[in-house]
């Protein structure tokens, strides 16, 4: 089992200015850091290297997206705006503040996650794991959103289908914010499944509803399992093993792509889940099985969110472990103590959003 695995000190130096939060300096609100900061994607590359992990995958080079790439997702008009950005920086739509020089950084980004996707659909590696940021589930054709500046998952997959014969790709989101950004993107394509796991109108607070199902001709090829907050293990879990498996083995993808958010843990500021590297593990595990049963292991995870800085470390190093097939001498410390929550037993009002969003699944598009 060969596992790829990219990550370039470049993306840490992203710069989201300052400010507290998501919010920008000003009035009352004291100048501070914003929270998508490099803590959480650097110190998850540091556990990796200590771990010894890092010597066990296959390095994958980033490499910037082009121009043609971009605009097989964005629009002409928001790459030209990012470039006059690029020379000052500010925010490039809603919430995704880009620092002067910084287009190099979202472009290297962008081409980091299609050069993994590149990997597998090659054979070079059974699956890939690309540590990136800015992230991208949020980015839509025209703005940025929600940290993310370019698309980067639906780059990879629109520049897939120009250069390998690849047909029906599978996208699962369980980011805790709504993956609109991609959703959005293949909204009217019914050969490629978007699936979003997110805490129930946390942001963007209009979408990821049940009823959004995708546009004319591609109906069913949208599904969103909206959970309420306070979701642990068994939560997500369940939505996995009862949405998300039967809707892939309906759809039967040639490729996987999994939008890697660790913002459901627990402890992270930007959510309220209760996920920990456990869950985290058991959910890999599952993908991993359900990319071998239907696509011959093709996976690809792509990193989004996550902003604790103590904990998303061994909630990814647990992934990356499980895809590899292999075991470090790293422990979660935090492990013992947060199991011990009686949030991670399925409740019955998480239940019923799970059971909601599983009647959904007989509109996926079956072949």
């Amino acid at each position: 089992m060969a596992t790829g695995w990219v990550w370039n000190e470049a993306f840490n130096w992203h710069n989201t200015g300052n400010g507290a939060g998501w919010l920008p300096p000003g009035g009352y609100i004291e100048p501070f850091h914003s929270l998508e900061s490099p803590e959480s994607k650097g110190r998850l590359a540091n556990l990796v290297e200590v771990s010894g992990l890092a010597s066990q995958l296959l390095r994958i080079d980033a490499s910037e997206a082009a121009d043609e790439e971009i605009l097989r997702v964005h629009t002409p008009e928001y790459l030209e705006r990012l470039r006059e950005l690029d020379q000052t920086g500010g925010d490039t739509g809603e919430v995704a503040h880009m620092g002067p020089g910084g287009l190099w950084i979202a472009r290297l980004a962008a081409g980091a996650v299609s050069n993994a996707m590149r990997s597998v659909l090659r054979g070079d590696v059974d699956n890939a794991y690309a540590l990136v940021r800015p992230a991208g589930h949020h980015a839509e054709a025209d703005r940025g959103r929600g940290f993310c500046i370019l698309a980067n998952a639906s780059i990879a997959i629109a520049s897939a289908r120009e250069e390998f014969d690849v047909g029906r790709v599978a996208v699962v989101d369980w980011d805790v914010h709504h993956g609109n950004g991609t959703q959005a993107a293949f909204w009217d394509d019914p050969e490629t499944l978007t699936i979003s796991i997110h805490q129930d109108r946390l942001y963007p607070t209009d979408s990821g509803l049940h009823a959004e199902n995708g546009g004319p001709g591609a109906e069913g090829a949208a599904l969103n399992v909206p959970l309420p907050p306070g979701c642990g293990d068994d939560a997500y879990v369940e939505a996995v093993e009862r949405v998300v498996v039967p809707a892939l083995r309906r759809f039967k993808p040639e490729v996987i792509h999994v939008a890697s958010g660790f913002d459901a843990s627990v402890w992270d500021p930007l959510g309220r889940m209760m996920v920990t590297s456990d869950g985290f593990r058991r959910l890999a595990r599952l993908m991993k099985d359900l990319a071998e049963e239907l696509c011959d292991g093709r996976l690809v995870f792509g990193h989004e969110g996550g902003y604790s800085a103590h904990y998303v470390p061994f909630c990814g190093l647990a992934v990356l472990e499980e895809l590899a097939g292999l075991e470090t001498p790293v422990e979660d410390p935090f492990l013992e103590g947060l199991l011990a929550y009686p949030q991670h037993r399925l409740q019955p009002h998480q239940d019923e959003a799970i059971r909601e969003a599983a009647q959904l699944v007989a509109r996926v598009p079956g072949r």
